[in-house]
C-alpha cells in the first residue's frame, strides 16, 4: 500500500495517509528523545526493531482477544493500521516503582506494586502529559465512561497478557502505557508498544533493557531492544511479504 500524505510527524514516528480512508501507515523512525525532547539521537536500526517488535506484540494480543490497529507489516519501518479516532488519554500501568512514581510519592524504586497501579495522562506534549483523573475525562468530553471502563479494563487484560509473555522471556514488565481510539464504534489498541513506551528489566539482575538507558545515558539502546525482542522470539531478518 503506497502511503501518501504525511498526517502526523511525532518524536519517533510519522503517519501517513494512504489511498484508503480507513487505514494508515505507520512508520517507525530511528529518531529517540527524551524529556520532551530536549535530548535527542538517532539510532541506527531502532525504527526496523521498533517496527518489528509492535507488529509481533500486537499479533500476539490479537491472538488473545485484544482487539488493536495493526493490520500488517508493510516494509522494515513500516506498518499498516486502521485510522482510529485517538482518546487524549494514556493510560498507564505500573507492576514496580521506578520513575516519576518514585519521585511524585517518595516511594523507593524497585517495590513491587500488588495489586499494580493505574493513571490517566493527557497526551499533551505542550503541557509535559499531566495526570488526569476520570472525572477531567467526563468533564471535557474526552470519552464516555463506558469507554474509561473499556479502557481500564483492556489495559489490565494487556498488562495480565504481556506479564507473562515477558516473564516466559526472563523479564519483569516494568510498566507502559497504551492509547486507544475509535473504529466503526469498537475501542481498539492504537499506536504502539515498544521499548520505547514501557520499562523492561532482566529478571535476575534487573538491568534496563528499555528507553531508560537512553534517558539515563546507560549506553547500548539498541542492543537492549534487540535482545529484548530476540527473547521473545521476534524474527528481526524475515523477509516481509510484498
Amino acid at each position: 500500500m503506497p502511503r501518501g500524505e504525511e498526517l502526523y510527524s511525532g518524536k519517533a514516528k510519522s503517519v501517513f495517509l494512504t489511498e484508503d480512508p480507513a487505514r494508515l501507515v505507520l512508520e517507525f523512525r530511528d529518531d529517540t528523545s527524551a524529556f520532551d525532547g530536549q535530548k535527542v539521537d538517532q539510532l541506527d536500526r531502532k525504527g526496523m526493531i521498533n517496527n518489528r517488535f509492535n507488529a509481533f506484540i500486537m499479533e500476539h494480543l490479537e491472538a488473545q482477544g485484544v482487539a488493536t490497529h495493526f493490520d500488517a507489516l508493510l516494509s522494515d519501518n513500516e506498518s499498516r493500521v486502521k485510522r482510529l479516532d485517538m482518546i487524549p488519554a494514556e493510560c498507564v500501568v505500573r507492576n514496580v516503582a521506578t520513575g516519576s512514581l518514585c519521585r511524585r510519592l517518595g516511594v523507593e524504586e524497585g517495590l513491587d506494586l500488588v495489586p499494580p497501579t493505574f493513571e490517566f495522562f493527557l497526551k499533551n506534549d505542550e503541557l509535559h502529559d499531566p495526570m488526569i483523573n476520570e472525572y477531567h475525562i467526563a468533564s471535557f468530553g474526552w470519552a464516555s465512561s463506558a469507554e474509561v471502563e473499556s479502557m481500564k479494563a483492556q489495559t489490565f487484560r494487556v498488562n495480565e497478557i504481556l506479564s507473562k509473555l515477558f516473564a516466559d522471556g526472563g523479564m519483569i514488565l516494568v510498566d507502559f502505557k497504551l492509547e486507544f481510539g475509535r473504529f466503526d464504534g469498537e475501542l481498539l489498541l492504537g499506536d504502539e508498544f515498544t521499548p520505547d513506551g514501557c520499562r523492561l528489566w532482566d529478571a535476575d539482575t534487573r538491568k534496563k533493557l528499555d528507553k531508560d538507558r537512553f534517558r539515563q545515558g546507560l549506553g547500548g539502546v539498541v542492543e537492549a531492544y534487540e535482545e529484548v525482542a530476540l527473547r521473545l522470539g521476534v524474527d528481526l531478518e524475515a523477509t516481509i511479504a510484498g
